[in-house]
């Protein structure tokens, strides 16, 4: 009885938690499309920094670069800002954050092996993990930064590898109505953009390929 009464606490706290954040992320978004003028792709990539060294789900500022840049200016500034935020947490797990980041690595026994082959070929398996997605995006940064993967090569295979999903997401926020739809509503995809994302994976599919 405790243990379910205690599974729900922390479901409502979980839940009460995406909403404030999903709520902070359009007020950041509305203030970035009333207030900043030509600063907003800049204000937007370096805000993918605090989100994903705090682990926080940054689709919504992907989306949200699409409905107010467009395709091209949009992918640009979300494609910068992810490669630097994944850079930021890399370093912290790396420096003041790795006693942290081995503490977890026993919840994830699968990450083992892929650490060890990181040693042959790091740049080919951070591309690939970024192109499948295997792992959870901000816990992959942490994690491949106890691997002797050198920042170089983690950050450049990982902006290669985001590219497709980012260019997927970035054109789903230029076809959104309402900037509210950044945070609901998009889930309901038109034809153009399932044919969108899948030409993306098809990419990726392609990418994958010619690494090996």
């Amino acid at each position: 009885m405790k243990e379910c009464a205690s599974s729900m606490f922390e479901f409502v706290c979980l839940y009460q938690l995406k909403r404030f954040s999903l709520q902070i992320l359009k007020d950041f978004l509305l203030w970035v499309q009333q207030d900043l003028g030509p600063w907003g792709p800049l204000v937007l990539t370096i805000a993918y920094i605090p989100l994903t060294v705090l682990a926080v789900p940054a689709s919504v500022l992907t989306l949200g670069g699409g409905y107010l840049f467009g395709l091209p200016v949009g992918f640009v500034a979300d494609s910068i800002g992810a490669t630097v935020g994944s850079g930021a947490a890399f370093l912290l797990g790396r420096t003041i954050g790795r006693s942290f980041v081995v503490s977890k690595l026993k919840d994830y026994p699968k990450f083992r092996s892929v650490a060890i082959a990181t040693q042959k070929s790091g740049f080919k398996i951070v591309l690939l993990l970024r192109l499948v997605p295997l792992l959870p995006f901000n816990m992959l940064n942490y994690l491949l930064s106890v691997t002797p993967v050198p920042i170089g090569e983690y950050m450049l295979a990982s902006w290669i590898g985001m590219m497709p999903i980012t260019l997927a997401f970035v054109y789903i926020g230029t076809t959104l109505k309402d900037l509210s739809d950044v945070t609901h509503g998009w889930s309901e995809f038109s034809t153009t953009r399932w044919v969108f994302i899948i030409s993306g994976l098809l990419l990726s599919v392609v990418l994958i390929y010619l690494c090996y």
